[in-house]
């Protein structure tokens, strides 16, 4: 006797178990899944994997958006489902067939272009930002031995103009990093708010 696959939840243009698979900009992600344990922190692909996450979290911090761009894969999917409260032993915590982002590089690159333009209202004036990124842990990838899997949380301080309240946001969140011509790159990040309802007044930012 078989039993089916559990799914995340987040199903609406394919089938598969990861969120990647089901989404409607997930299709052409890489599927690499990890594989074993933990490494152990004195691992240098964990000390690259942290840089990476501390040195993304600066050009997030200065808004230079550009330049993490060129941090980023042509194939990668960026995905941040919904969370949803459920009930014991449901088997899914997330709304199946929302996310606050569904992106591909394409996606990605038209908000960082919109940043520039005179419509950014959003964004104009810029919110003050600082990512805290803990909790790191790293696995080997399935594959050719070139990706990495890191689970990270993050928590996003954000201050807006002089009236309106500061807000955080925490999450956790799962990326898959490949290695092309000796440098690290993001090639799926899956974003596990931690709140069923966003108290945030936008979500111009990235996690």
């Amino acid at each position: 006797m078989t039993t089916a696959p559990q799914t995340t939840g987040y199903s609406r243009a394919g089938s598969g178990s990861t969120y990647s698979e089901q989404a409607v900009l997930g299709d052409h992600a890489p599927r690499n899944t990890r594989v074993g344990g933990p490494l152990r922190f004195a691992d240098e692909r964990h000390l690259d994997a942290h840089q990476f996450l501390v040195e993304e979290a600066y050009l997030f911090d200065s808004q230079r958006y550009e330049e993490w761009l060129e941090t980023l894969t042509a194939d990668v999917h960026y995905v941040m489902p919904v969370k949803v409260t459920t009930a014991l032993g449901a088997g899914f915590d997330t709304s199946p067939g929302m996310a606050h982002f569904d992106e591909n590089y394409y996606s990605l690159s038209r908000r960082v272009a919109r940043f520039a333009t005179e419509h950014a209202w959003t964004e104009d004036p810029p919110s003050r930002l600082r990512h805290f990124v803990t909790n790191v842990r790293t696995f080997v990838a399935d594959g050719d031995g070139e990706h990495l899997i890191v689970d990270s949380a993050e928590l996003l301080f954000r201050s807006r103009g002089d009236v309106n309240d500061s807000a955080l946001v925490s999450c956790g969140r799962e990326d898959l990093l490949r290695r092309v011509d000796g440098a690290w790159k993001l090639a799926r990040r899956t974003i596990s708010v931690d709140e069923s309802v966003m108290r945030m007044q936008n979500l111009a930012v990235f996690l």
